[in-house]
């Protein structure tokens, strides 16, 4: 999307604007020549992650904006009204904010430390709630003044809640902002509206945990920043109390080339949460692999048939895992996995790659699992032999994950491995 020129001399205040997301906004911005308030809390370089409130600000100047970074973070008033305080003083004012600082645990209830529920609920609501009462004085003085949450849909089926429903409710809190935000301040000339992404989109972050399958499957931050650089030029008094999705708002622009934001445009793409079309989305990428409908002609199809048990396919493949463990594979993955086996080959199963030089066997793990799998023998040897991705098994149900889903999704590259022994 070209730049316009609409944001020129505007000052935006990003939460989590040093990386990813948040970051790719900022530089957008800056190539209208706009101010960045880098609002984060990355003073120091993170061992894993790269980029500071420093590396962005130098970014967004090289990008033709003004950066201001603030160490912020979001759950501390004290820190947040001095972030305001030092943008207004440098820059006269604030005219946008964009809450996309956030927290994520996709957890169930049991697996979920109180620890992390109130770590989500105070960055994710808590923190956009403050940070927008607090700028909302001197967005008033602007002459279009905006709001974005980056936070999705307000969607109550049951099933976007049931895996994670903490991290669904301190995400929705952060819609529920806009919807009432967008009303309360609409005769102000507030616009408040929400942006979410169609698509998972590979961060830093999702690169250290999903590995290449994964990270082919998403679209880059660009297309996220494009669409917040669409909604936040427009009318504030016009265009408000909206939930976008970032690839509906740049087809209303006039964009229809999407392959440009893809990390690999000849992978399908893998679905985000909480929208109505993830269902429909999840059956056309199955279909896309190679999977059959269920039943045809009401017979159940040949590939969902199950596999004669005598090859003891199960077995083969943790045979073939144990030829992989090694001290270093211990050292980056470093979480303990249990598989619940049904079908024609029942059992239980753990891979443990954090203890030691790794261990895999039958039964219960010698430790508590960080994750675990359920799934039948027939789907558990077609994931490992790579016939069916992990994402599309688990967005059709075929694969249930409880424990921590960031731990599970670096199992991926060990599958990968498989691929060709299987």
């Amino acid at each position: 999307m070209i730049n316009t020129g609409k944001l020129a001399g505007r000052t935006l205040f990003i939460t989590g604007a040093s990386r990813g997301i948040g970051k790719a906004i900022a530089l957008k911005a800056a190539r209208d020549g706009a101010n960045i308030v880098v609002a984060a809390k990355t003073a120091d370089p993170h061992p894993k992650l790269p980029g500071t409130i420093f590396t962005a600000a130098k970014e967004i100047e090289a990008a033709g904006g003004q950066a201001l970074p603030c160490v912020v973070d979001v759950r501390d008033e004290t820190s947040v009204q001095g972030a305001v305080n030092d943008a207004v003083k440098q820059f006269g004012g604030i005219d946008i904010l964009v809450n996309n600082a956030s927290a994520i645990s996709l957890t169930g209830t049991l697996s979920t430390p109180m620890k992390k529920y109130d770590l989500m609920h105070q960055i994710n609501l808590r923190g956009t709630y403050m940070v927008s009462k607090l700028c909302v004085p001197h967005l008033l003085k602007s002459p279009n003044p905006h709001i974005l949450n980056i936070s999705p849909p307000l969607n109550m089926k049951p099933r976007w809640f049931r895996n994670h429903v903490a991290y669904t409710m301190a995400k929705y809190g952060m819609s529920m902002c806009i919807l009432g935000m967008a009303e309360e301040f609409k005769d102000d000339g507030i616009a408040c509206n929400a942006l979410w992404p169609r698509t998972a989109i590979i961060t830093a972050a999702m690169e250290m945990l999903g590995g290449d399958e994964v990270d082919k499957q998403c679209r880059k931050p660009e297309i996220m920043a494009d669409a917040a650089y669409a909604m936040l030029s427009k009318d504030s008094r016009t265009y408000t109390g909206h939930f976008a999705v970032d690839d509906e708002v740049l087809k209303a622009e006039g964009i229809t080339d999407l392959d440009q934001y893809a990390v690999d445009p000849t992978c399908p793409l893998m679905p985000d949460f909480f929208l109505d079309e993830f269902d429909t989305a999840a059956v056309e990428q199955a279909q896309k692999l190679g999977a059959k409908p269920k039943f045809m002609d009401g017979k159940i199809a040949d590939s969902e048939k199950p596999v004669a048990a005598a090859g003891g396919q199960v077995a083969q493949v943790f045979a073939q895992i144990e030829t992989f463990l090694n001290p270093e594979l211990v050292d980056k993955t470093k979480a303990v996995f249990a598989f619940d086996v049904s079908g024609d080959e029942p059992g239980k199963w753990y891979i443990d790659l954090k203890n030691g030089s790794g261990a895999c066997g039958q039964g219960d793990p010698p430790a508590t699992p960080d994750a675990t799998f359920v799934m039948n023998s027939n789907n558990f040897f077609k994931m490992f032999s790579g016939s069916l991705k992990p994402t599309t098994a688990f967005m059709t149900g075929k694969l249930k994950i409880s424990g921590d889903m960031g731990k599970a999704l670096k199992l991926e590259k060990l599958m990968g491995k498989l691929k060709s022994k299987l």
